[in-house]
Order: structure tokens, then sequence, then C-alpha cells
């Protein structure tokens, strides 16, 4: 099956030759996976790359990836590592041994996939249903705020109180998240209508 990306994405691609004009038009114009993001989001893509690439080859591979598994207290399998090590952007399957892991350019084309994979609204309903074990739409203030300021991106008090103490929370110290959600997408929906 052919690859969704332009050849020079592939992990095996080759260098062609380019005239002149082809060259500088080339450093002026962002081309493939890099033109999908504004330079910040590269530059943070490109960061967390060389957090992962502890021996600064340009490549992640097999001593990177147990690195990062043995600081996060994991010991992957052989299968796991072998199936991460072959990975490729799309449908480019690895040609050889000798080709496992990523570059940069990959690294970008993978996340990109996954960022357009993204369901917002299944993905924001599933993360507050892990706090509303009676399946009632709503998750307590008190819970949220713990969970907002003290796990994963912690947030400032004032984010939480902008979020928190809208139309979405009720007298008894409730946040409807359900209806949270549904706005969200009428809103997402508004903006998508507006840029077409």
């Amino acid at each position: 099956m052919a690859s969704k990306y332009p050849d020079y994405l592939s992990p095996n691609a080759t260098p062609s030759k380019l005239s002149k004009a082809q060259k500088s038009r080339a450093r002026r114009e962002p081309s493939g996976v890099f033109s999908l993001f504004q330079a910040p989001q590269i530059q943070q893509f490109k960061e967390a790359f060389q957090l992962i690439d502890h021996d600064k080859d340009g490549w992640v591979g097999e001593s990177d990836l147990r690195q990062i598994f043995a600081s996060l207290g994991i010991s992957p399998s052989a299968a796991t590592m072998d199936e991460l090590l072959r990975a490729r952007p799309g449908d480019a399957p690895a040609a050889s041994a000798g080709e496992r892991g990523v570059n940069f350019t990959m690294f970008l084309t993978m996340m990109s996939e996954r960022l357009f994979e993204f369901d917002t609204e299944a993905e924001l309903l599933e993360a507050f249903e892990s706090f509303d074990e009676g399946d009632s739409g709503f998750v307590r203030v008190e819970e949220m705020r713990k969970w907002l300021a003290e796990v994963g991106e912690r947030m400032g008090e004032r984010e939480i109180d902008k979020l928190l103490k809208g139309p979405f929370t009720d007298r008894q110290g409730n946040f409807n998240y359900r209806e949270w959600v549904k706005v969200l997408r009428v809103n997402e929906d508004d903006d998508d209508v507006q840029a077409q």
C-alpha cells in the first residue's frame, strides 16, 4: 500500500539532485509535515525529541528507549521494544533490521498522525468519567480542583477558578462536565464554519 506521505518522509528516501531555483524555493517554503505546525510547536516537539534522544545522534533507537523506560520504572518486553523500534509514519514499513528507530522528521510525522486522530469530545468525556463513579455527569469541584492543581500539567488557581466557578458548577459544588463539553463542541463547530 502506498504511503500517504511524500517520498522524502519515507525512511527509504534517497536525496535527489535539485536545481538552484528548487533549492532556493525549498528554503523559503515549509514542506511536508513541517507546514502542519507553527514554529513554536515544532520547537516544542524538537525539545521533546531531544529529551528522548539520550545519545544525541539524531535517532531515537533502542538504547534511547531503554533509558526512557528505565527512568519510568518500566521493563518493556522484547516484542514491545521491537514494535516501537520498527514503527514508521503512515504505512511505511522498515526495510531492514538496520532501520530501527526514528529521526526527527519521522517523529514529527508520527505526532501529527496522533494529533489529527484526537477526538476532543470523546477524550474529554472519558477523562471526566474517570472521576464520575456514579455516571451522573457531574464531578465534585473539590476533587477536580485537587487533580488540576497537583497532577500532570498543573493549572494555576486563577485558571482553575475560571473553569470551575462558571455556569457549569451548581450550588452544591458539582461541575456538569457533560454540558461543558457540549458547549465546547458547539464553539468548535462555529469556529469551523467561520473558517470556511
